[in-house]
């Protein structure tokens, strides 16, 4: 066997830089692979694998755009399952989540005091909390925010955690007493 072959080949990517013309090499990133140009950092050329298109799972015909009139569709996007209009780009209809929770039961956001605080889920699945304001105002909880004041400082915010409820603001922090 005097065949000197490589044990694993690499993947070589037949189009060149098209801003400097020298090959594009596959790399690896915190989005996943992307093709980036090798006369890094000279040429800055860099180029998505994988496209985050959105994909239909299923159409609604009987629920029209109330933008453009065309039909509505359940989508799988980045983010999860949506229901968006299928005449996208060219229109950006997206329904959105109603609220469940009456403004009544709703959290004021104690940091801007005009918003409110809702949960959201980041593009990992984890739950947390956040004001409506943003971007405006960057107030975000991990925990279950509780309607409530510290015994301690007065803060207008609880925290319940694993263990209790907890004093939201971060110079306090102090367990309340169980009521």
């Amino acid at each position: 066997m005097s065949d000197h072959s490589p044990l694993f080949k690499l993947p070589q990517h037949a189009e060149p830089c098209p801003l400097c013309h020298n090959p594009l090499m596959i790399k690896s990133g915190k989005n996943g692979p992307f093709l980036s140009c090798s006369a890094y950092p000279d040429c800055h050329y860099i180029k998505a694998l994988h496209q985050h298109d959105n994909t239909v799972v299923k159409l609604l015909p009987d629920q029209a755009c109330p933008l453009c009139q065309s039909e509505l569709a359940v989508k799988n996007g980045r983010y999860g399952m949506f229901i968006g209009c299928t005449n996208y780009p060219a229109c950006h209809f997206v329904v959105h989540e109603q609220d469940d929770e009456p403004a009544a039961e709703r959290i004021a956001c104690p940091k801007c005091r005009a918003g409110h605080l809702t949960e959201r889920v980041n593009k990992f699945g984890k739950h947390f909390w956040g004001c409506d304001q943003y971007p405006k105002c960057k107030f975000l909880l991990n925990d279950t925010p509780v309607r409530g004041s510290c015994i301690c400082c007065g803060f207008t915010l609880l925290l319940q955690k694993k263990l209790g409820v907890y004093c939201a603001d971060k110079k306090c922090g102090e367990k309340q007493p169980a009521d």
